[in-house]
């Protein structure tokens, strides 16, 4: 075995996951870093935030990992996803298969370090990280079985933090089940003539014309309930400009979706990282604020 060939046996699994494409890091990261600056009112755990953090990463290349596995007959045919590694043969299944339940290990081993219920609850997460994939198969929402697997570290981060699951904990999942929803379908915009072709199903087909303006109306709903969570949580000025301009993103991303261009869908879905990032920020200064 020459270093030449342990080099690109790496490579291959690293791109399976998705290492160079850290844009869906950032998006399963931001609802559990709202959820976990909530449940420790601006002072987490350092052990749970670490263990948290690096529990996300790992499970999301290892969602990566699974969905191309499910997808290996079918990235072949979609024009975005034809490099892909399985679909170009670089990858075995018995590799794919491998690499994920080594990472689902790692991220085991990880949240051990946290409480009984933590654990019981990342039992869920495991489960809902490996459908996710197969859901295109049998419904036309698989973006909010998305929404579900990568807002199950909401409850977790509050059940570490605290040791409970308290109401507000359900309210940011359903806001990030909502979130995804909305970027997903956007994502899902983008492959939406090759979906149809081959029979994959996606809210994207779903809503067909009606696109936008459910999008929208999920945009409408999600500040609805991110409005509610600062009510609950008693925040800040600062989470309210936060919201304002978050909504202003969400305008902007409407503006991206207009003519349902590739590209413009697609900039839409990465303007998703934005959002996330300036609703925590006004998280966080919120509780700066309240120190003043």
């Amino acid at each position: 075995m020459t270093k030449a060939f342990v080099a690109d046996r790496l490579l291959q699994y690293a791109r399976l996951a998705r290492l160079d494409r850290p844009i869906g890091n950032f998006l399963l990261l931001w609802p559990m870093l709202w959820a976990l600056w909530l449940a420790a009112e601006g002072f987490p755990d350092p052990l749970v935030f670490t263990v948290f953090v690096l529990g996300v990463l790992v499970m999301r290349a290892a969602g990566c990992v699974i969905n191309d596995y499910a997808d290996r007959n079918v990235d072949g045919h979609v024009k975005r996803t034809t490099h892909r590694p399985m679909a170009r043969g670089a990858v075995s299944e018995r590799e794919a298969l491998t690499l994920f339940a080594g990472l689902c290990l790692v991220a085991f081993a990880l949240v051990l370090l946290m409480n009984t219920l933590t654990v019981l609850l990342a039992l869920v997460a495991v489960v809902l990280a490996a459908t996710y994939p197969f859901a295109k198969r049998y419904t036309h929402l698989p973006q909010v079985h998305l929404g579900a697997a990568f807002g199950w570290a909401v409850p977790m981060a509050f059940a570490a933090q605290t040791g409970t699951v308290p109401a507000i904990a359900w309210l940011v999942f359903i806001t990030a089940v909502l979130w995804a929803t909305v970027y997903d379908t956007q994502y899902a915009m983008v492959d939406r003539d090759d979906d149809v072709k081959i029979g994959v199903k996606s809210t994207a087909v779903l809503f067909g014309d009606l696109d936008r303006l459910i999008i929208g109306l999920l945009q409408a709903l999600m500040t609805l309930t991110l409005v509610f969570i600062g009510l609950r949580a008693e925040l800040g000025a600062p989470y309210y400009v936060a919201l304002v301009i978050a909504t202003l993103l969400f305008v902007y991303q409407q503006w991206l979706i207009r003519e349902r261009s590739r590209e413009g869908c697609f900039q839409a879905f990465l303007n998703n990282n934005v959002y996330g990032g300036v609703v925590f920020v006004g998280i966080l200064l919120s509780y700066g604020w309240a120190e003043l």
